[in-house]
């Protein structure tokens, strides 16, 4: 006889749309030229990282590109970087968190320290989940816009995206998280991960911003988060912001001096 797995709280529709300005999505252009011209960009109240290691995850639908600018600032400023190995951030949780891991213990090995995880919107999910799985490898997350309360508390045109992924992964398009994986035994440990308490030790600075277009700030606020600070940024700008960025560099310089996977051991 088989034994029962446990069940864990899947993601629902929220009662009713949720309708966030979209239209201040088109800031992206200028947040990303106000940054170059930022201080913060050229390394003012920016600790060297000393090759401490940081791995990024992209939002939904986008890829390692979409953090290409905040990939390079951090490399600028001493910082070791992995990219999630993501083109598009489409694939089943479950599946997406497996692959991550591989690339966080392989990172943390490298660097013989745990690793800082950044993750931004669905990105930032998925770093929750990891640093709630393997906390011996995290020493700290900071979540860019991430609806870590409730996933789905996004933008009506975002959520048809979601359920147009979801309906073609349940045609079997290959890649695509299909309709199934917000109830089905697929994403049962990842659920669980989200569910579960978090790392006390672990720090992780949730950052938002109520003139988020896409995602419900309100979503971002999770309540295990070490932290929870607002910028006055787009959804989409996070990664190209100049106020998130001084707030990265806070919560990188913050972040405890980690034991080396040795003395974790």
């Amino acid at each position: 006889m088989g034994v029962a797995l446990p069940r864990f709280p899947s993601p629902r529709l929220p009662e009713r749309p949720y309708l966030p300005p979209l239209w201040r999505e088109s800031r992206v252009a200028f947040e990303a030229a106000g940054l170059r011209r930022s201080a913060v960009w050229s390394g003012e109240g920016v600790l060297p990282g000393d090759g401490r290691p940081v791995l990024l995850i992209p939002g939904f639908l986008a890829g390692d590109g979409s953090l290409a600018t905040l990939t390079s600032w951090l490399r600028a400023h001493e910082y070791r970087t992995r990219r999630a190995g993501i083109r598009s951030n489409v694939s089943c949780s479950e599946a997406a968190c497996r692959r991550l891991e591989v690339r966080l213990e392989a990172l943390a090995e490298k660097a013989g320290e745990p690793v800082a995880i950044i993750g931004q919107s669905r990105g930032g999910i998925f770093a929750k989940a990891l640093a709630a799985r393997r906390p011996e490898l995290v020493a700290g997350i900071v979540t860019l816009g991430a609806p870590t309360v409730s996933q789905l508390r996004v933008h009506p045109l975002v959520l048809a995206q979601v359920g147009l992924v979801g309906a073609l992964g349940s045609g079997h398009v290959p890649g695509l998280f299909s309709l199934r994986c917000l109830r089905g035994d697929c994403c049962g440990p990842f659920r669980a991960a989200l569910a579960g308490p978090f790392p006390p030790h672990v720090p992780w600075t949730a950052i938002y911003s109520r003139s988020d277009g896409v995602v419900d700030w309100r979503a971002c606020l999770d309540p295990q988060a070490s932290e929870h600070v607002q910028v006055r940024s787009s959804h989409v700008g996070m990664g190209l912001n100049a106020g998130v960025y001084r707030e990265i560099a806070g919560a990188l310089a913050t972040l405890a001096q980690p034991p080396t996977l040795a003395q974790a051991a």
